[in-house]
C-alpha cells in the first residue's frame, strides 16, 4: 500500500489573535467584541480599528519584531494596540501603570521600546523620562469618553492618524514559536526582566483553560484586574476574543459596580486576585444576587486563602485556584471545581499539556510525595525565555528544559499541588509582585537609616503586605509615613511598607546575610 506524504501541520498553522478577530470581523462582525463604558466595539470596528493603528505603526518605522509600548489602565485602547502590533508582527509591551519613573525607564529602556501608545493619565509620566529612553514616536489616546484630553505637544492624536490611514490588507501569519507579548517582571535583584510569551505561549495556554474549565463559544467575560499582568489578559480576555465572545472591560475595579456587571450583563467568566473576591464578598447582598450565568471563576495572582474558598462554597460559588507565573502564561495547576472542597487548600492538578514536578532545591532531582522542593514546569505555554538577557534564561531552565519557578511546594499522593513557600522572597500583595531586595535597596538610603529588611506579612485583605524592619541612628525618630514618603516616587505605591518595626539590631545569620525567618516572626507581631 502507498502511503500519502508526511505533512506536518505545526508550522504552517497561523496562531494570531489578530487573524482571529479578522475572522470574526469577516463572518460575524456585528457581534460586541469589547463592552466599555466608554463604548463599545464590535469585532468589524475592533479589527478595523486595529488595521488602521497597524497601518499608522508600520508607516511610521515599526517592523515585524520590533517593540510596542502601552501605558494607560484597562480601555478597548489596550486591544486596539495589541491587535495592531499582532498585525503587523509587532510585540506587544504592556506597562505596568503603578511604576515610579526609576522603574518605568528601566522596562522602556530594557525592551528598546521607540514607540509608545499612551492614556491622557499617564503621559506625564513618559514626559518626565523620555529623554532617558530610546522613545521616538508618542501616540496619544484621545478618542476614550473616559479619559478626556485637550492634546499636547509633541505628541500624535491616534484617532486623526487613525482615521487618516488605510487598514492593513491581512494579519502577518505567527506560528508557534514566534514571540507575541514582552511582559516585564522584576527580578530577585529589582531589575525587571521582560518575559517572552510566544503565539504558541498564548495558544497553548487557552487551550489548557479550555480542557479544564467550563467556558464556552459566546461567552461573556470580566476584566477588572488590570490587564498589563497575564493573569488579566491570558486567563479570559484573549481567549474570549479568539472565540468570538465579549471581553467587558472595566478600567478599574470596584465591588459594588462588578456586583452590577455581574448581574447585568450575566458574565460566565471572570479572573480576580484574592483580594477581590474578598472585597465582594463584603458587598451587601452580593451572595444574594442572580449570578446563575457565572461557570468560570478563576482565583491566583496571590496566596488563596482556604476561608475564603470555604466562604464561596457554602453560599455555592466554586472559587478555582491555579497557579502559575508570567513566565507560564499564566496557569501550571488548575483546581477543578469537583476537588473544591475536599483539596481546599491546594493549588490544583497540571494543566492537561503542562508538566508540573517538585525537585529537590540542590540536586534538582524529583522528590517523593508529600516532601517539599522547589516547582518546575514544562510544557508549550512556558517562555522561551527573557528579553535580551540570555543569562537570566540560562540560569532559570535546566538542561532538560524545566523552568524552575523559585516556589517552594509540594504534590500529594494524588498529584495535587500545594504551594507552601516562595524560594526567592517574594511578597504577593494585592496580586502584585514585591521584591524586598529592591524595596530594601530604597529604604536604606533614607537618612537615619542603618540597616533595613523587607518582608512579607500576612493579610486578610491584601493576602500580604510589605513590612519593613530598620534599625536606626542614635536620636533619630521615624514613623512609618515618613518611610512611605521617602520611598514615594522611588517605588510603586504597592511596594511601599505598610507596616514598620524599629528595633536594635536587624537579625543576621553568622555570614551576615538577612536571617529572613526571625525577620518574618518579628514583622508579624502586633505593634
Amino acid at each position: 500500500m502507498t502511503r500519502p506524504p508526511s505533512h506536518s501541520s505545526g508550522p504552517v498553522v497561523d496562531l494570531n489573535t489578530a487573524a482571529a478577530v479578522a475572522r470574526h470581523a469577516r463572518h460575524r462582525g456585528d457581534s460586541t467584541a469589547i463592552g466599555y463604558p466608554g463604548g463599545d466595539l464590535t469585532y468589524a470596528e475592533l479589527d478595523e480599528k486595529s488595521a488602521r493603528l497597524a497601518t499608522v505603526l508600520s508607516e511610521g518605522g515599526t517592523a515585524d519584531g520590533d517593540p510596542v509600548a502601552y501605558l494607560g489602565l484597562n480601555s478597548p485602547a489596550f486591544f486596539v494596540t495589541m491587535l495592531a502590533a499582532f498585525r503587523i508582527g509587532a510585540l506587544f509591551v504592556p506597562v505596568n501603570f503603578r511604576l515610579a519613573d526609576p522603574e518605568l525607564i528601566q522596562v522602556l529602556t530594557c525592551s528598546e521600546t521607540a514607540v509608545v501608545v499612551c492614556e491622557e493619565g499617564h503621559r506625564a509620566s513618559i514626559e518626565r523620562v523620555r529623554d532617558r529612553t530610546r522613545l521616538a514616536r508618542f501616540l496619544l489616546v484621545d478618542d476614550d469618553p473616559q479619559v478626556p484630553t485637550t492634546g499636547a505637544d509633541g505628541w500624535e492624536p491616534w484617532s486623526a492618524a487613525i482615521a487618516a490611514s488605510a487598514p492593513t490588507v491581512c494579519a502577518a501569519a505567527k506560528h508557534t514559536d514566534d514571540p507575541a507579548i514582552v511582559m516585564f517582571t522584576s527580578g530577585t535583584t529589582g531589575v525587571p526582566k521582560g518575559v517572552v510569551l510566544t503565539h504558541g505561549n498564548v495558544w497553548w495556554n487557552a487551550v489548557n483553560v479550555e480542557m479544564v474549565l467550563d467556558t464556552r463559544r459566546n461567552d461573556v467575560t470580566y476584566v477588572a484586574a488590570p490587564l498589563f499582568h497575564i493573569g488579566a489578559l491570558n486567563s479570559f480576555a484573549v481567549r474570549t476574543l479568539t472565540r468570538g465572545g465579549t471581553v467587558l472591560v472595566r478600567r478599574t475595579f470596584d465591588p459594588q459596580s462588578c456586583v452590577d456587571d455581574l448581574v447585568e450583563h450575566q458574565v460566565n467568566s471572570m479572573f480576580g486576585v484574592p483580594q477581590m473576591f474578598a472585597s465582594l464578598a463584603r458587598v451587601p447582598g452580593f451572595f444574594d444576587s442572580d449570578l446563575s450565568a457565572l461557570r468560570a471563576i478563576v482565583v491566583a495572582g496571590a496566596p488563596v486563602a482556604p476561608s475564603l474558598i470555604q466562604m464561596y462554597a457554602e453560599q455555592g460559588i466554586v472559587l478555582q485556584q491555579a497557579w502559575g507565573l508570567t513566565e507560564t502564561s499564566p496557569f501550571a495547576t488548575h483546581l477543578p471545581a469537583e476537588r473544591t472542597t475536599d483539596k481546599l487548600g491546594s493549588a490544583g492538578l497540571p494543566m492537561p499539556y503542562t508538566q508540573v514536578h517538585v525537585v529537590d532545591v540542590l540536586t534538582g532531582q524529583p522528590v517523593a510525595d508529600e516532601a517539599s522542593g522547589e516547582i518546575v514546569v514544562r510544557g508549550p505555554n512556558v517562555t522561551p525565555g527573557y528579553w535580551n538577557n540570555p543569562e537570566a534564561t540560562a540560569a532559570a531552565f535546566d538542561e532538560q528544559g524545566w523552568f524552575h519557578s523559585g516556589d517552594i511546594g509540594y504534590l500529594d499522593k494524588d498529584g495535587f499541588l500545594y504551594v507552601v513557600d516562595r524560594l526567592k522572597d517574594m511578597i504577593i500583595s494585592g496580586g502584585e509582585n514585591v521584591y524586598p531586595a529592591e524595596v530594601e535597596k530604597v529604604l536604606a538610603t533614607m537618612p537615619g537609616v542603618t540597616d533595613v529588611a523587607v518582608v512579607g506579612v500576612r493579610d486578610e485583605k491584601w493576602g500580604e503586605i510589605v513590612a519593613a524592619v530598620i534599625t536606626v541612628a542614635e536620636g533619630i525618630e521615624m514613623t512609618l509615613e515618613d518611610v512611605r514618603e521617602y520611598g514615594e516616587g522611588q517605588l510603586a505605591r504597592y511596594k511601599l511598607p505598610l507596616r514598620l518595626k524599629l528595633v536594635n539590631d536587624v537579625p543576621r545569620n553568622g555570614s551576615g546575610k538577612l536571617n529572613k525567618p526571625v525577620i518574618r516572626k518579628i514583622a508579624a507581631e502586633e505593634n
